[in-house]
């Protein structure tokens, strides 16, 4: 019995015979995406303008094609380029430990410098940035609380993107936290900024989530974390510094 044999056992599944050579009896040539047929795919100014355009997880992408793909997608500039371009960030300063580092750029990869100051917590720094205990903690590897006393700052996770636009980040290793982030600094810039959003939350919605964070930081009831806000001109750290009194006290006169 004789099997059946494939048409053009040479030609792979993604390429195909040029038809009008083998109609004109010349010899049939491969089409493939990589030959001289697409010269486009193969011009790393063509290529370049392309890529330009792609996020960065399709850009980690063109780079596994081939050797010229990922030379091209590889490029530092084009990568920074794509991790600047969703927060509209001014510059990224410094270069990382692993080109892996360019892969993510959620806004979970960027960090806020804290320099501490006495009377820092990390309750009143959650208050102040409108984050998660929680979610500081995790960032700077703390198990709890007292690690803040053998740091000069914390890395506090960037909760509104805003705070990115037109900012300058650097990629830094923070030592405490075993981590790479890239860093943004706000000495200098930060009671501005910070109280540009805080005036901006003020709606009925910001003044839940400022209210539920002093709930959780105070661990008292609704009425109580309004009360404090209210005292406090709708400052949650002025709050968290009159409740810290009144507890104070209470712990002195032996109320509680």
């Amino acid at each position: 019995m004789t099997s059946l044999q494939p048409l053009h056992p040479e030609t792979s599944p993604t390429e195909t015979l040029c038809p009008s050579s083998a109609a004109h009896g010349g010899e049939a040539f491969v089409l493939s995406p990589m030959n001289s047929n697409f010269e486009a795919l193969v011009c790393r100014d063509v290529l370049r303008t392309v890529f330009e355009k792609l996020a960065l997880t399709d850009l980690a992408r063109a780079a596994c094609v081939c050797r010229l793909w990922s030379s091209v997608a590889s490029d530092r500039e084009m990568q920074t380029r794509a991790f600047m371009a969703p927060w509209k960030l001014k510059e990224v300063v410094g270069n990382p430990s692993s080109g892996g580092f360019w892969r993510d750029n959620g806004l979970g990869r960027f960090a806020i410098s804290h320099r501490l100051v006495r009377g820092d917590t990390v309750a009143s720094l959650a208050v102040k940035y409108c984050v998660q205990v929680m979610d500081i903690k995790r960032l700077n590897n703390m198990m709890s609380d007292h690690g803040i006393y053998s740091r000069e700052r914390l890395l506090i996770p960037v909760s509104n993107p805003d705070l990115l636009i037109g900012g300058t980040c650097y990629i830094e290793v923070d030592t405490c936290a075993k981590r790479e982030v890239a860093v943004l600094y706000l000495e200098g810039g930060l009671d501005k900024k910070v109280n540009r959003l805080l005036n901006r939350v003020q709606s009925d919605r910001g003044r839940k989530r400022i209210i539920d964070s002093l709930k959780r930081s105070m661990q008292v009831d609704d009425g109580t974390a309004q009360y404090y806000l209210s005292i406090s001109n709708g400052d949650p750290r002025a709050a968290m510094m009159e409740f810290s009194q009144d507890l104070r006290w209470e712990r002195q006169t032996g109320l509680v």
